[in-house]
């Protein structure tokens, strides 16, 4: 039997301002988690391009990738991905081991994270001894360690019940609001996107909508006619 290309996007061009948080809806299959994948450095697309903080990575080696990656993309996800056999502490420090920070000073810039999501304190704690909000917010504090410029996070709320999932978005809404940082979330949720400044709804690998939430300005992320 031949093989069928089957392309993901088709001719998405987007582009998400400094400072501006965007929530990205669809049907599974609709093309989102390709984008989210494309915007992470995770994959490159097929053709087209991708501007990150000024710079066409879509070209790039995946050893350049992943130091993107490390350096300036902070990624939250559904289950948290925390390691369950270390502390909330070393969990966070994770991304500042792989960049070869010292001990001492990737201690200190975890503890300053976890502070940053009102986790002064557990510091000690492992996974298991957390809540699901508690552990998002360890997952939310190793995005931030490395002081990225974007941070993706995909279904954010999707395992935290209402409670825990108002106060996981509205530490987000802080870090956008207060500390200007750029945030792209996939949600399946109309009431979490809300959040947001822009919802862009997809499906079959285009762009349905983009519509306006909130206001926002500057622009260091730019995808052109991505396919993938």
């Amino acid at each position: 039997m031949g093989e069928t290309d089957v392309h993901a996007l088709r001719g998405v061009s987007l582009t998400i301002t400094a400072g501006e948080c965007v929530a990205i809806m669809g049907a599974s299959g609709s093309g989102k988690s390709t984008v989210m994948n494309i915007l992470g450095c995770l994959d490159v697309p097929t053709s087209g391009t991708y501007e990150l903080d000024g710079v066409d990575v879509s070209t790039l080696g995946a050893n350049r990738l992943a130091d993107i990656r490390n350096r300036k993309i902070g990624f939250v996800f559904q289950n948290f991905n925390l390691i369950p056999r270390t502390t909330a502490r070393e969990n966070v420090q994770l991304p500042l081991f792989y960049r070869g920070i010292p001990s001492r000073e990737q201690q200190a810039l975890a503890l300053r994270a976890l502070e940053r999501v009102g986790l002064a304190g557990r510091e000690r704690h492992h996974p298991s001894q957390l809540s699901g909000g508690q552990q998002q917010r360890v997952a939310i504090a190793r995005a931030l360690v490395t002081n990225p410029i974007l941070i993706l996070a995909d279904e954010p709320t999707g395992n935290l019940d209402s409670q825990a999932s108002r106060e996981i978005m509205d530490m987000l809404t802080r870090l956008n609001t207060q500390e200007k940082m750029t945030i792209v979330l996939v949600t399946h949720e109309p009431e979490i996107a809300q959040y947001a400044h822009r919802v862009i709804t997809m499906k079959d690998g285009i762009i349905l909508s983009d519509r306006p939430v909130a206001e926002s300005q500057a622009s260091p992320v730019v995808m052109e006619q991505a396919g993938g």
